[in-house]
């Protein structure tokens, strides 16, 4: 397994160096799959995960029955996102109706959504999970009206625990517990780990519903900078490790910033909060959309002495108003099992089984690669579309999967202004200063890509470009 890994990369390195060095240059078509292989000596699956792999890299594209191609993100030009440096203090200025603002717009049909994260309907198999609903109402005696176990159906556990390989073998059913999505996890559990008053650990900038639930909760949120491609500064953190009391972070294609801490930083992170007995909580939502050629492991993989909280959801992915997460919670289970007793006592019986199947039977993977092309292809076009249209000093994050785009603009734009232009324009996208506690990110925005690419949407790009030029 290693030799075909270690090969797999071998290609994909000469295949880079073409491309650096100009031997292949934008818009040339690379040999076909069978062609690669014989060419190579190696098995179709060797060349297959070569190409993902480049492709998870913006240096190639796929294009529909056409081939693979040198993509324009090989020649990038845009520089990448700042680093903040935080100032941690204190402002008046909170995002709060900013962010009503933002959601405001969640049932708006007229407009060109590139605020919410939220998969529109032409990603999403409905005819599928309409059939899975008859079929549960069907299969159940009771109709789905009785109570399920607090700690949530064990049908789905189980299934979650078989299909969830990239943990290999390490969650069992009896480590995981139902929840109403992934938020419903997130705010559980950091009622479980910390107590009014204590200090919090996040990425920075950081997705707002985190920075919403630590405020609600009366903690303090700790920002520590991130870098667009790595993740979290482990010597920044490092500092204030003595200071909070856990850490909550979004490892694989963070939202906004997309990036994908490496597996060694991880192990690193692992081994920090261990040292010091501070639990993480790994909202790893985005994890099964992955760009390159397989899932990336999630700091509970590394995980021994039960701080790692793991949580998961089909709701960007499958069936967001199904409202179906889950948590292994480690040495924390028995405290989120009672805090769901008093909460919610329970899930919906009917969407649990419509979930299970999906796992068991292979549709949920089936659906992902699917999903996976379709969020790729998307991304290649933004990613055009935003350095063709926006001003050329333009910062473009490089995300590895997820459905996030970040960019940051000229410093003397705001954002927030500029939202209530493009709100105008029936365009509406997630402001920056949104993104943090303090007075932050107010030149940078965040465009969702998970919605159906078509000639309005990059017309829509295209004059919110000019918007931004005009406000220069």
């Amino acid at each position: 397994m290693k030799n075909r890994e270690t090969l797999y990369l071998k290609i994909a390195k000469i295949i880079e160096d073409q491309i650096h060095n100009e031997t292949l240059v934008l818009g040339d078509k690379l040999p076909s799959v069978r062609s690669a292989q014989k060419l190579h000596n190696v098995s179709l699956n060797t060349i297959k995960q070569a190409y993902l792999e480049l492709e998870s890299r913006s240096l190639i594209e796929s294009r529909p029955k056409t081939g693979y191609y040198v993509s324009k993100s090989s020649q990038r030009t845009t520089a990448l996102p700042t680093i903040a440096s935080i100032d941690n203090q204190e402002t008046e200025n909170t995002p709060e109706e900013l962010i009503d603002k933002v959601f405001g717009t969640i049932n708006q049909t007229d407009v060109t959504q590139f605020a919410l994260g939220l998969p529109g309907k032409n990603f999403l198999p409905i005819a599928k999970l309409n059939k899975g609903i008859i079929n549960a109402v069907r299969n159940r005696s009771d109709a789905g009206t009785t109570y399920e176990p607090v700690q949530g159906s064990e049908e789905l556990r189980r299934a979650i625990a078989k299909w969830a390989i990239v943990m290999e073998g390490k969650i069992t059913e009896d480590d995981l517990v139902i929840t109403s999505g992934a938020m419903h996890a997130v705010y559980n559990a950091l009622m479980a780990v910390a107590s009014p008053g204590d200090s919090v650990a996040v990425e920075s900038p950081a997705y707002f519903g985190i920075l919403q639930a630590i405020k609600a909760l009366g903690l303090k949120a700790v920002e520590i900078p991130t870098h667009p491609l790595y993740g979290i500064d482990l010597d920044a953190l490092k500092k204030v490790l003595p200071e909070i009391k856990a850490c909550c972070f979004v490892t694989n294609f963070n939202n906004p910033m997309g990036f994908q801490m490496p597996d060694e930083n991880k192990q690193e992170l692992v081994k920090l909060i261990t040292q010091y007995n501070i639990p993480l909580i790994e909202d790893d939502i985005y994890g099964n959309l992955y760009f390159g050629s397989e899932r990336p492991k999630p700091c509970k993989f590394y995980d021994e002495a039960g701080l790692v909280l793991w949580i998961g959801s089909v709701s960007k992915t499958l069936a967001p108003g199904y409202r179906v997460g889950w948590i292994a919670p480690g040495k924390f289970k028995d405290k989120i099992i009672r805090q769901k007793l008093v909460q919610t006592v329970c899930n919906s019986s009917l969407y649990s089984d419509v979930i299970a199947d999906f796992l068991e039977h292979g549709r949920y993977d089936h659906h992902l690669k699917t999903f996976r092309n379709k969020l790729y292809a998307n991304y290649i076009q933004i990613n055009r579309a935003v350095e063709s249209y926006f001003p050329d000093n333009t910062k473009i994050a490089q995300p590895k999967g997820g459905f996030m785009l970040w960019v940051e603009l000229d410093e003397r734009i705001s954002t927030t202004e500029l939202y209530n232009t493009a709100l105008t324009q029936k365009i509406v996208f997630a402001p920056g200063r949104i993104f943090s506690q303090y007075n932050q990110y107010n030149n940078c925005m965040r465009l969702t890509y998970v919605l159906e690419w078509n000639e309005r949407v990059e017309s829509d790009l295209k004059k919110l470009g000019r918007i931004i030029k005009n406000s220069i």
